[in-house]
């Protein structure tokens, strides 16, 4: 069997002919009736639509600093795999939903512009590209399905509904009543089938041109309608439209509600005859599902109008007809400079009246940001190239700094203030404290870095020098800083220092990263760590208890270790006068684990971790003497232990042989330093 023959029996199985013939269903007027009868969801407005598919996804309640948030996994982008996830904007996001929510209820949010408001780069422009391609997903599936009508009159050619409109519109407005009776018994609220809106100026005319024919007999008219089901696309313009301003020479209004097709007025003899006009602008195609306006606020003037009747009264005015009913969300972003000169702008007033504004800020959480870089810059994408740790969170770490407003309280750093906000916990700080510092912080999220920077540095950096097989830190801080001159949207030198004093304190706080590591990879032996920590405990337990430590050599009682205690504590800072504090939170911590059924171990307490791991570092580094990689003169026995804590960096955190021999020469130099330093 050839290779493409195989291909091609492959491709046939895969296909599914069955589930085609599925979503491509036609059928009676009356079949279709029976159809909303069992569900009357497949009749749903289009608010209703789009919050029913968000929802359908499910979504998760949490608990952050005292508010009660729902991440809805329909925006981690399950219909690609997460290619266009978003990561720590949950709020923004509820707000959104909210908005379909009452506006699915018909509460008034149904009049409204939608306008995701924000910084360029907060994905804005991502999130309207979720919910079209959402939609078109949700309109395949069962739960999703809608339906739309053709003519097949019996003395002529098919015509489509060119609005692809709701088949119920067939019914007329004087019979409407006594079958939403008929449908609605035993149903209430969101259950119950509602009928909104008219036929199209196409389907009227050929309506009433056939009811004429039939001398009023309205089922002989329906007759010659055949309901299909309908799937939305936005690249077929089918229920999803998009439109994105051009110059004011080249703007048209005929591009949102379509034109006169001068090639069919010979045809039909005049130009308000609706078989001679193209029901094509995007707020028609856009009937049923949605329309994206891109920049909506470089609208010209004269499309406000259209889009203000769009909005609150759900109708369009084509040129040379009567007022059109559409059912569809009208969603908008703009960035904050053309939101201004909204404001600014006193004959836009009734837009700024009909339109909800969402702020989509920048992420001011660092492990959002983190993730916002690895799902482009990932061990899948990169080929060829190793990423060495920590290089994307210390871009992520920078971004964010950047973004964050300084701390008006005394003796709180800015850095120490993004870690607060990342859920860390700092001394002599609460809660209350993180939610204050974001209530006084009004600007933050909206103004910084903007994503698209560090991803645009990152590809550089990585196509850049090919002598480099590993991307580490210092290259893209490189990178990030060579950037800032050509930088267009840093608009002044002031805020340029800025960036380049925040890049400073990124390769402190990196310093202190890479040397903790180095750290736990040369006190790696578990066994001695494991030592330590239960010969401190010993003595802290005989401490606080006033009792004496028995000598596992002599056998005898001794009173309890202070040089050994407070050798451990002064590793992390524990002054004299606060050491009995510690010991006792100690305890209560070992204590409190009992209770819940809970075994302590040596890492169990972050402080008492780091504090044991620097002991065990000092009492050993003199052993590996690491300082005598930067003199280059290294004996045998050194050379072999340096090798077990490069094994130790590669094997456990995630370092290369090139990062990991890069990151123990940088940490001898600090280390070097020090030394002299204390010379």
């Amino acid at each position: 069997m050839s290779v493409k023959t195989t291909l091609l029996s492959k491709i046939e199985s895969l296909q599914d002919v069955a589930a085609f013939r599925g979503l491509h269903w036609e059928g009676t007027f009356e079949e279709y009736l029976e159809v909303v009868r069992e569900d009357p969801n497949v009749a749903r407005a289009a608010f209703q639509r789009i919050y029913d598919m968000i929802v359908s996804h499910g979504y998760e309640d949490y608990t952050h600093h005292r508010e009660t948030l729902a991440h809805y996994r329909f925006f981690d982008d399950l219909v690609e795999h997460g290619k266009d996830a978003v990561f720590g904007l949950d709020k923004p996001l509820m707000e959104l939903v909210r908005v379909f929510q009452s506006a699915a209820r018909r509460y008034g949010t149904e009049r409204r512009v939608l306008l995701l408001h924000g910084p360029v780069g907060t994905a804005k422009s991502t999130i309207v590209r979720l919910l079209k391609k959402g939609l078109e997903a949700y309109t395949r599936t069962d739960a999703g399905r809608l339906y739309s009508f053709y003519w097949q009159p019996d003395d002529g050619e098919r015509m489509d509904c060119p609005m692809h409109e709701e088949p119920l519109h067939l019914i007329p407005i004087e019979f409407r009543q006594a079958i939403l009776d008929e449908m609605n018994t035993g149903r209430a609220g969101l259950e119950r089938v509602e009928i909104e809106g008219d036929l199209c100026p196409a389907c009227r005319f050929l309506y009433n041109r056939l009811l004429e024919k039939a001398s009023g007999n309205w089922y002989d008219v329906v007759r010659q309608a055949r309901v299909k089901r309908l799937l939305l696309s936005e690249k077929d313009r089918v229920g999803i439209g998009t439109f994105q301003p051009k110059d004011e020479k080249n703007q048209d209004s005929t591009e949102l509600t379509g034109d006169i097709n001068y090639r069919k007025i010979a045809e039909y003899g005049s130009d308000s005859d609706p078989r001679a006009f193209n029901f094509d602008g995007e707020l028609n195609i856009g009937n049923r599902g949605m329309v994206e306006f891109i920049e909506i606020l470089k609208l010209d003037v004269a499309f406000l109008y259209d889009l203000l009747t769009a909005s609150q009264e759900h109708k369009i005015k084509p040129k040379k007809f009567a007022h059109t009913d559409i059912d569809e969300v009208i969603l908008g972003h703009t960035n904050e400079a053309e939101y201004r000169r909204l404001l600014n702008n006193e004959y836009m007033e009734a837009l700024r009246d009909r339109t909800i504004k969402i702020d989509i800020p920048y992420v001011t959480r660092y492990a959002d940001e983190v993730r916002i870089y690895e799902r482009d810059f990932n061990e899948r994408r990169v080929v060829g190239k190793h990423i060495a740790p920590h290089t994307l969170e210390i871009a992520a770490l920078w971004t964010v700094l950047t973004r964050l407003e300084e701390p008006k309280r005394a003796g709180l750093t800015l850095l120490q203030k993004l870690k607060l906000y990342d859920g860390r916990t700092l001394p002599g700080f609460t809660e209350d404290s993180v939610i204050e510092l974001q209530a006084e912080a009004k600007q933050e999220g909206m103004v910084g870095i903007s994503p698209r920077y560090v991803q645009d540095k990152l590809s550089n950096a990585l196509v850049g020098d090919q002598s480099h097989t590993c991307l580490n830190p210092f290259l893209l801080m490189r990178e990030l800083e060579g950037g800032l001159k050509h930088h267009s949207l840093i608009t002044s030198d002031e805020q340029r220092k800025r960036y380049r004093e925040l890049l400073a304190v990124v390769r402190d706080e990196y310093d202190e990263i890479v040397k903790n590591e180095v750290q736990r990879a040369i006190t790696a032996d578990e066994a001695a760590i494991k030592r330590l920590a239960a010969n401190y405990i010993d003595n802290i337990k005989a401490y606080t208890q006033k009792q004496k430590v028995r000598n596992p050599y002599t056998g005898q009682d001794e009173p309890p270790d202070e040089r050994l205690m407070r050798a451990i504590e002064e590793k992390i800072e524990i002054p004299e006068s606060r050491k009995d504090d510690f010991r006792r939170e100690i305890m209560n911590y070992i204590g409190a684990l009992a209770i819940d059924g809970k075994t302590f171990s040596w890492d169990s307490n972050e402080r008492l971790r780091r504090a044991l791991e620097l002991k065990l570092f000092e009492d050993q580094k003199d052993s590996i003497k690491l300082t005598s990689l930067v003199s280059n003169v290294i004996d045998s026995e050194t050379q072999e232990k340096i090798e077990v804590v490069k094994s130790r960096l590669i094997k456990n955190m995630g370092y290369c042989d090139v990062c990991s021999t890069d990151v123990l020469n940088y940490v001898a130099s600090i280390f070097a330093r020090g030394d002299t330093a204390r010379k």
